[in-house]
């Protein structure tokens, strides 16, 4: 079987249909075929002789023990696709009951690289306001009316899927916290102190975050260092879209002198590292580092040549100081290490004291 997750809106269903455009195609989502797939599974998956793909399988859960038994005894791989948005209620099924006959796949919003040179915004504003979900592409929509409809319906629907929130207003002032403090070390208490839940309804509530695809956390690197380091994991929003639409960012032009301008240029830039590592098929294995005196490298990742480090600045013009923290980086590693690397909000690609120095737009479709 193919599991195929991701946030909703990111084109699950339309990459199922188009790579196994032979198969039948199911959504649990229409109430006829989830209530027959509920009552009857046997006879549900009996349809489907040659295999089918079922969407948002997460609403019929009782299915994942009757398609282990039909998956074993047919032995074809690929039979089934499934597809769900809900990792937690999704993975949970799967690890009980079709651990080790399941390749998964995620799936995040739109990567530069997919949106493409002909289609990518010119500045780099732009960009960031609307994102990387397929909709704000594919049709004549404006991203705040359809960031409002999606975090509506992300509330009314995955929230109260996934966890007992009595309070959405609450809940919904928390992912506006949480969106305030994409780009900065995590404190779960100081977060809940500040939207009046305790620190434990935080990790909760963060929780929902992750599994539904909105945030994430970069947890930060440690090996091999005999310096005192930072612990504490930093937070991150998975689209720069929807993280500018929590901020009260209406329109591109907001975000050249707001102050979150560098925090969303950081958000989108990790984004697109995790979203290169999913459509490798990578785990998002990401960090960063920072030791006790404040000296830091935004994302550093292993790769068969050694530790690759990114530093990430939003301005338009090269900073004589720039690479400092990437040269303090290569002496403490002491260890062969691809060229440093710094992804900046201008154009241009160059070599800089050392560093691979990227515009967006070349980082975006390198």
């Amino acid at each position: 079987m193919v599991a195929i997750t991701g946030p909703r809106q990111s084109g699950k269903t339309t990459l199922a249909r188009a790579v196994f455009a032979g198969k039948p195609y199911v959504s649990l989502e229409n109430p006829e075929e989830r209530e027959f797939a509920l009552e009857d599974p046997k006879r549900f998956l009996a349809r489907f002789t040659d295999g089918a793909v079922l969407d948002e399988v997460q609403r019929c859960p009782q299915l994942m023990s009757w398609l282990q038994q039909l998956v074993d005894e047919r032995g074809r791989m690929g039979d089934f696709v499934v597809t769900g948005s809900a990792q937690f209620d999704l993975m949970a099924g799967i690890s009980q009951s079709l651990a080790g006959r399941v390749g998964r796949v995620e799936l995040l919003p739109l990567s530069g690289a997919e949106i493409g040179a002909e289609l990518l915004p010119s500045k780099l504003e732009k960009l960031l306001f609307v994102g990387g979900y397929p909709a704000l592409y594919d049709r004549a929509l404006q991203p705040g009316d359809w960031f409002s409809n999606y975090v509506a319906t992300y509330l009314e629907r995955d929230v109260r899927q996934l966890v007992a929130v009595r309070d959405l207003g609450l809940f919904q002032r928390f992912v506006r916290m949480c969106a305030a403090r994409s780009g900065q070390l995590l404190n779960l208490a100081a977060l809940g102190a500040d939207c009046g839940i305790s620190a434990v309804t935080a990790r909760q509530w963060l929780s929902v975050l992750e599994t539904s695809y909105i945030a994430m956390r970069l947890p930060p690197y440690h090996v091999n260092f005999g310096k005192r380091l930072v612990k504490t994991p930093k937070l991150y929003f998975l689209d720069s879209g929807l993280l500018a639409w929590l901020l009260g960012i209406r329109d591109a032009a907001s975000l050249e002198a707001h102050a979150a301008r560098g925090a969303v240029f950081e958000t989108w830039v990790v984004s697109e590292l995790v979203k290169r590592r999913f459509n490798a098929g990578q785990g998002a294995e990401l960090f960063f580092w920072r030791d006790s005196q404040g000296h830091e490298v935004d994302v550093v990742y292993e790769t068969p040549l050694g530790l690759q480090a990114i530093e990430i600045k939003s301005g338009s013009t090269f900073g004589r100081d720039w690479p400092q923290s990437l040269q303090r980086w290569a002496l403490l590693t002491h260890q062969a290490m691809p060229t440093p690397r710094i992804v900046y909000g201008g154009d241009g690609h160059s070599v800089r004291q050392g560093c691979e120095v990227m515009g967006w737009r070349q980082f975006c479709l390198a």
